[in-house]
């Protein structure tokens, strides 16, 4: 995709108003473009135009498969991989509910923030553009309220591979210090005024966080940060 070929959102949700409503909206931006809108998880992927897109607004809760499940299969995480492969689209979870029951399941398939159903039209499209860019804007506000919800149980569930281990263990003490804000929600401009550096040195360190873990995204790798006790409730 060349830099000024809009991003590609495919629709995953099985009220055909909703899937509409968000058609509308993003359409009506240039930077944005609906290619793919299907009803149900098995649907997704099955879906060439799904597999393809840059962004892809997925329903929590469908009939025949629920958007965890499609979001395990179109990121190839459905074999047990907290992190998802490279070149799959980046997943922005819709639910009706703040704190969603399924929330951490869908973490752990790979989504890349959540986004409440009824959020403001601004809020849908910024977070789509957060999403799209990988995380170098600080993640959704509905994503860091449930991480914060999540810890105790996350802690309780989850134990970290040897893979998220070893990635942990190679940062050097600088890039321990961002990782650590990283996961305590701090923005890109916040880690920046926090330890006196400058926003392109701490996109730089970001950049090397997440592939020394092999984190798609700032969500992926809050996930892991708790995952490993680098940080906790």
């Amino acid at each position: 995709m060349s830099p000024d070929s809009p991003i590609r959102v495919a629709l995953v949700d099985d009220q055909t108003l909703v899937r509409s409503g968000f058609k509308m909206l993003i359409d009506s931006q240039p930077d944005l473009e609906v290619v793919a809108e299907v009803a149900s998880g098995r649907e997704a992927v099955a879906s060439s135009a799904v597999a393809h897109a840059d962004v892809v607004l997925m329903d929590i809760r469908m009939p025949e498969m629920d958007g965890i499940q499609a979001t395990q299969i179109l990121l190839g995480t459905d074999e047990g991989e907290i992190t998802a492969r490279e070149g799959g689209p980046r997943v922005l979870i819709l639910t009706t509910f703040d704190l969603d029951e399924y929330a951490l399941d869908a973490v752990k398939a790979g989504a890349s923030g959540f986004l409440l159903k009824d959020a403001p039209p601004e809020e849908l499209l910024s977070a789509i553009r957060t999403v799209h860019d990988g995380g170098s804007v600080v993640a959704p506000t509905t994503t860091r309220r449930l991480l914060n919800h999540m810890v105790p149980l996350l802690r309780r569930t989850s134990s970290a591979s040897p893979q998220s281990e070893a990635g942990v263990a190679s940062l050097t003490a600088r890039e321990r210090e961002v990782f650590e804000l990283i996961a305590n929600g701090r923005s890109n401009t916040e880690i920046a005024s926090d330890l006196f550096l400058s926003e392109a040195t701490v996109k730089t360190h970001v950049g090397r966080i997440l592939s020394k873990l092999s984190a798609r995204d700032r969500v992926q790798a809050v996930l892991i940060a708790y995952e490993t006790g680098v940080v906790s409730a």
